[in-house]
């Protein structure tokens, strides 16, 4: 079974809320701008540094030894709007 008949199946088997609910999610994601900016952007192809590996390797190692965490709403309720 191909992805649209599996999907034709599945809205044929949806309630009428469902089925606004859903028409509203997809009409929502192909329209709204930011979406689109996120769907159309290009592939991020920098390439990974030396520095990014000793960053990705200090966080590692913060998580191995323990170091709490702090949230960015925590940040936020501490230092207000940086």
């Amino acid at each position: 079974m191909t992805a649209r008949e599996r999907l034709h199946q599945l809205v044929d088997e949806l309630s009428d809320q469902e089925a606004d609910d859903a028409l509203r999610y997809i009409v929502q994601r192909r329209e709204d701008p930011i979406i689109a900016a996120f769907r159309d952007a290009p592939e991020d192809d920098e390439p990974f540094t030396a520095a990014d590996e000793a960053a990705l390797a200090k966080v590692q190692a913060d998580r191995t030894a323990g170091v709490p965490r702090i949230s960015y709403a925590e940040i936020m309720r501490k230092h207000g709007n940086l």
